[in-house]
């Protein structure tokens, strides 16, 4: 479980930066200033992760994208790339950047492809919210919307609960949206997998002023996933659930536990005494 001193200095840290002045005149304005926040905990397999990160360098030298953010009344957007595990594990690992054309979207992918594949223990998706809405504050950029987009194949199963973190960056004007991995629902569940991962991240996990999931159940999907949700992203277009199920507010009442995480790692940890 985690320590209680990190998770009230978590939260303390986040309560600050709420209390940060508004961005100076100085600040580029943008369209949007959008958080990648990229799950490579240990369920994340290699495999998982290698298709991720292609679908993501893929997408920063897709014509539609380009297409997308100068299509925007500003014409660029600012992007960071961050990864997340438990509760200490969340990494920079492509710092804030302008892109505004071709050659700055393929600059961000080319960073984003040399980046090597990495390993996390555990899952908190809360703290990787929490540690996203602080990214936001003093970046140089003053974006008319802004967007997390959190990406994974678990639940939340460390940290504070996640709709408590979910709600306090969201009171902060700030979008969380949701990339629930699902390549491998439909087979035999193991301590850590959930089958309607969607409906978690529905009810538990994204929200703001048009949040929206879109899901991955195919690997031949990952690319075009990750394409389509980042046009939307940039474009701030209407929301929209990518699967049958009609969309639904991010705040009505839950369909799922959003403690099942939680109360499977430490079904987990009984089974392993």
């Amino acid at each position: 479980m985690i320590r209680p001193s990190l998770t009230q200095a978590l939260l303390f840290l986040f309560a600050l930066v709420c209390w940060q002045q508004p961005a100076v005149s100085a600040d580029l304005k943008v369209d949007v200033e959008l958080v990648l926040a990229v799950d490579v905990s240990l369920s994340m397999d290699s495999y998982e992760q290698k298709m991720q990160l292609q679908g993501y360098v893929a997408a920063f030298r897709d014509p539609q994208v380009l297409r997308a953010i100068a299509t925007g009344p500003r014409k660029r957007i600012a992007v960071i790339f961050v990864e997340w595990g438990g509760v200490e594990f969340q990494n920079i690992k492509v710092p804030w950047a302008l892109i505004d054309g071709e050659a700055s979207a393929r600059k961000f992918a080319d960073l984003l492809g040399q980046r090597r594949l990495t390993a996390l223990p555990l899952t908190s998706i809360s703290t990787a919210a929490l540690f996203s809405a602080t990214l936001f504050e003093k970046n140089g950029f003053e974006g008319t919307r802004q967007v997390i987009d959190i990406s994974g194949d678990g639940p939340n199963n460390q940290g504070v609960i996640v709709t408590a973190a979910r709600d306090a960056v969201v009171e902060k004007g700030i979008t969380i949206n949701g990339l629930p991995v699902m390549l491998r629902a439909g087979q035999a569940p193991g301590f850590f997998d959930l089958k309607n991962l969607d409906v978690y991240y529905e009810d538990c996990v994204i929200g703001g002023p048009g949040a929206f999931i879109v899901q991955v159940q195919d690997e031949k999907n990952f690319a075009s996933a990750i394409r389509r949700k980042l046009i939307r992203e940039i474009s701030g277009a209407p929301p929209r659930v990518f699967h049958a199920q009609a969309p639904r507010p991010w705040n009505a009442p839950p369909r799922i536990d959003c403690q099942i995480g939680e109360k499977l790692w430490n079904e987990w940890l009984g089974y392993q005494d």
